[in-house]
């Protein structure tokens, strides 16, 4: 639940002039005015399963996007039940300028190609259906002038080239591979929660640059509750993110008892060195590496 200090768990990732929301609980656009963000780059919203935490938001962000004049289409992706789910709650938010279009996952992962960045669902373990994300941005190969003058390729294609487009002139085919060296690490970004340990999440996050996870609980007496009601603890997560071998790992979706996470950090950090207790508004810039 939220409380007076700290918001549901949402994630907002800003790339190339667009927004990708990951769910939207009760909230969650207050937390976002609170960050300085806006409304009208959101192209994309995630939701992660529909229990009421992750979901119940909704109407009310469709209803200001609304009033704020969007008519750019939305894409809502989501398990299974999607429509039916998002329809159930537009009772209260019927009319809006703007269509949606829905992407249900019925499989155990689905990747996608949105705005510029892969996005790749993969479901995980909690006691209704449920999906992690990874976002990742691929870079192409630094570009070798000394190969295209060699090539005699004209200099106004060599921009087509960088981006991975082939170009044919008519007289002569000109391919990438011709100027490009080998592939350079790009960024990736994975996001789970409500979930117990999985392959899937130490297999989708492996190698990633930041790994936000949820920890539900850092009191170690709650391990059985954890599997109960099929969360993961601080511990757990940090497990994973060692075996991901991610950078960095920020926890997150706390139990409402957790007051004080970070009191539980040197011990999660005897596991996973980059470890974070995340907080409200706490953000971050992926960078490429060189």
């Amino acid at each position: 639940m939220p409380l007076p200090y700290r918001w549901l768990t949402a994630l907002m990732v800003r790339y190339n002039g667009s927004s990708t929301l990951i769910d939207c609980g009760e909230g969650t656009q207050i937390a976002i005015k609170e960050k300085g963000w806006s409304f009208k780059p959101i192209d994309v919203i995630c939701f992660t399963h529909y229990h009421g935490d992750h979901i119940s938001g909704l109407p009310g962000l469709l209803l200001t996007m609304g009033n704020a004049d969007r008519t750019e289409p939305l894409t809502l992706i989501g398990p299974k039940g999607l429509e039916r789910v998002v329809n159930s709650l537009r009772v209260i938010a019927p009319e809006l300028p703007f269509s949606i279009k829905y992407i249900e996952i019925n499989e155990p992962s689905r990747t996608l190609e949105l705005n510029g960045f892969r996005l790749k669902a993969f479901r995980v373990n909690h006691n209704v259906p449920c999906y992690g994300y990874t976002m990742e941005i691929d870079r192409a190969g630094k570009f070798d002038v000394e190969r295209a003058n060699a090539a005699a390729i004209p200099q106004k294609y060599w921009g087509l080239l960088q981006k991975g487009e082939k170009v044919d002139t008519g007289d002569a085919v000109y391919t990438p591979d011709m100027v490009l060296g080998p592939p350079r690490k790009g960024l990736k970004l994975t996001y789970c929660t409500d979930t117990r340990p999985t392959d899937s999440i130490r297999d989708n996050a492996k190698g990633s640059d930041l790994f936000i996870c949820e920890g539900m609980y850092g009191e170690k007496d709650k391990q059985k509750k954890a599997k109960e009601y099929k969360h993961m603890t601080f511990y757990e997560a940090a497990q994973l993110a060692k075996e991901a071998e991610v950078k960095e790992m920020w926890l997150t979706h706390y139990s409402p008892s957790l007051a004080k996470p970070e009191e539980y950090m040197d011990e999660v950090r005897k596991i996973f060195p980059g470890a974070v207790a995340a907080k409200d508004r706490r953000t971050a810039e992926l960078v490429f590496s060189d």
